[in-house]
C-alpha cells in the first residue's frame, strides 16, 4: 500500500521586518506540539526574525536571539517546549549526536531548524518547510505544509 502525504503550498511576498514578524505570528496559530519546522535560506534572509514572530504568537515575551553559536536555544511556554536550532556551523550531521538532538524531538516540543540540509538523515520529517529567498526589495517565502 502506498500512502501519499497531503501537501499544501503557499507563497508569501514580504516587504519588511514587520511583515516577517506578522507572518511568524500567523504560522504560530497552526503550531502545536509535536511540530517540526524547517527554515531554509541564505544568511540574512530573516529566518531568526520569522522565529521571533512565531514565538511572539505563542505568547513568548522575552529576547529571541539567533542560536548560531549555541546551536540550540530553548524556550518554555504554555506547557510546551520550543527549540530553535541553527545548524549553520555544523560540518557533519554526526556532530548532532553529541548534543543529543533526538531527545529534543518529543510529544511536547516544537522544533524550528535553520539550515536543515546540514543534518540530512538525522532530523525527523518536517510538518512545515519554509524556503526564504530574496525577491526585489523584500523576500519570497514558500511555505509547504505537510500532513
Amino acid at each position: 500500500m502506498k500512502i501519499l502525504l497531503e501537501m499544501k503550498s503557499e507563497v508569501k511576498y514580504i516587504e519588511n521586518e514587520k511583515e516577517t514578524l506578522t507572518l511568524g505570528k500567523h504560522i504560530s496559530r497552526h503550531c502545536s506540539a509535536p511540530f517540526v519546522i524547517y527554515l531554509s535560506g541564505e544568511l540574512g534572509m530573516g529566518k531568526t526574525t520569522l522565529v521571533r514572530g512565531l514565538l511572539s504568537g505563542l505568547n513568548y515575551e522575552g529576547n529571541v536571539k539567533s542560536p548560531t553559536y549555541t546551536i540550540v536555544e530553548p524556550y518554555e511556554l504554555n506547557n510546551q517546549e520550543v527549540y530553535h536550532f541553527d545548524l549553520y556551523r555544523i560540518s557533519d550531521p554526526e556532530e548532532l549526536e553529541y548534543i543529543g538532538i533526538k531527545d529534543y524531538f518529543n510529544d511536547n516540543s516544537i522544533c524550528i531548524i535553520e539550515w536543515p540540509e546540514k543534518a540530512k538523515g538525522t532530523l525527523p520529517q518536517a510538518n512545515l518547510e519554509i524556503e526564504i529567498e530574496q525577491y526585489q526589495h523584500g523576500r519570497k517565502m514558500t511555505l509547504v505544509w505537510k500532513d
